[in-house]
């Protein structure tokens, strides 16, 4: 890595380190009162960050999936619901531009929307009687070919940052086919309206409500992608699922270990941190982040230097990073709790927060029981070319 490259990375981690700081202070009112976090994205728009994952040849600085996987835990430390919504449209946008997915026309115009206006993005794929899109569910929602136009009709539930979306991309059937498009759709188009309808325990600041389209007219050139549900590539960039949690898990981890540091009950000398029981752990709660934090970087650099060839073999190592992370997110929170015992689940401590947040991670693609599947396929495979 050049001098220049590493400067130009110091500075992102700055600027960003400087803006997340405010992020934790509101994190719990807007937990308590479920509102949405626009401060926090608004002050990620002002630094430019949502451009940071446009490649290099489209404009932008085209930043390494590890390094978006640094800024997303980063920001997750400070509040985890921004960290996952905002990660969406960073990982969408890195992965569209690198593979170059879209028309280059058409990607260049969302580049120069996000440069010049702060524009996001996000996939809308779920619906209510589909479940999870990775497992192959065909969307309801139907696109119908009118002229050089397109009629669409439906709806997607868990719309993560519903409130400030500037495009959808929305999986619909189309109307006299077996096929499934992608379109691109505006805010601003009518017909889409957001049902306010996000009532999770978990994640309450993502507005991960429900979009509905009705009779929205888009035009022809805005099918932007074909698609095969459930057939899905390994993607490099569903790591920001796992940076997501293990930045909450971390947090966790900072609140326990302060809070052992400092408390002195009468009915002993010192602090808790002085105790085998609490050393252990603390001990404990260490070992599971520096392996959840080597495992996620170590692939997220293996995917960072390799070619398409070496990332198509990847899926079940990705799904691999996301069950693995995910479950020792859960377990570092609760040995926070235990730690801190009954004032963890005090409304105005975090960590009755943290322990309902990281719980969400399970319901992220992919899910479990798919990549414990994976695994195995692969596993078998290995064995018969020995």
């Amino acid at each position: 890595m050049t001098l220049n490259k590493q400067k130009e990375i110091e500075d992102r981690q700055k600027q960003l380190g400087e803006v997340v700081h405010s992020f934790e202070i509101n994190a719990e009112r807007h937990d308590r009162e479920r509102t949405f976090p626009f401060d926090n994205i608004n002050e990620l728009i002002r630094i430019g960050y949502p451009s940071w994952t446009v490649p290099e040849n489209f404009g932008g600085p085209g930043i390494s999936l590890t390094e978006m996987l640094q800024h997303q835990e980063t920001i997750a430390r400070a509040d985890g619901p921004t960290a996952l919504s905002i990660g969406w449209h960073m990982g969408i946008t890195k992965h569209l531009g690198e593979n170059r997915i879209w028309d280059n026309k058409t990607y260049k115009a969302f580049a120069d929307d996000v440069f010049y206006h702060g524009a996001l993005l996000n996939n809308a794929a779920s619906e209510p009687a589909t479940g999870s899109p990775t497992r192959g569910g065909k969307p309801e929602t139907r696109a119908v070919k009118d002229g050089d136009r397109w009629i669409i009709n439906g709806r997607k539930n868990f719309t993560t940052m519903a409130p400030i979306l500037t495009y959808f991309v929305v999986s619909a059937s189309i109307e006299g086919s077996d096929r499934i498009g992608n379109f691109l759709i505006r805010r601003e188009y009518d017909g889409v309206d957001i049902e306010d309808t996000w009532d999770s325990v978990a994640m309450k600041a993502t507005g991960s409500h429900d979009l509905v389209l009705h009779d929205v007219v888009v035009n022809e050139s805005d099918l932007v992608e074909y698609i095969s549900p459930g057939r899905k590539e390994p993607a490099g960039w569903l790591l920001h699922i796992p940076a997501c949690y293990i930045g909450i898990a971390r947090a966790a981890q900072r609140y326990a270990t302060d809070f052992a540091k400092n408390y002195s009950p009468n009915s002993i000398e010192g602090t808790i941190a002085d105790l085998p029981n609490v050393i252990q752990k603390i001990g404990q709660m260490e070992l599971l982040v520096l392996e959840s934090r080597h495992f996620l970087y170590s692939v997220a650099e293996k995917w960072d230097r390799s070619d398409l060839n070496v990332r198509q073999s990847m899926k079940a190592e990705l799904g691999a990073v996301k069950l693995s992370v995910v479950n020792k997110a859960m377990e570092i929170v609760d040995l926070a709790m235990r730690i801190v015992g009954a004032k963890s689940l005090s409304e105005t401590n975090p960590l009755q927060r943290y322990y309902r947040d990281v719980r969400a991670g399970l319901h992220n693609p992919p899910m479990d029981d798919m990549t414990i599947n994976q695994l195995a396929v692969d596993s078998i495979n290995k064995t018969e070319k020995r």
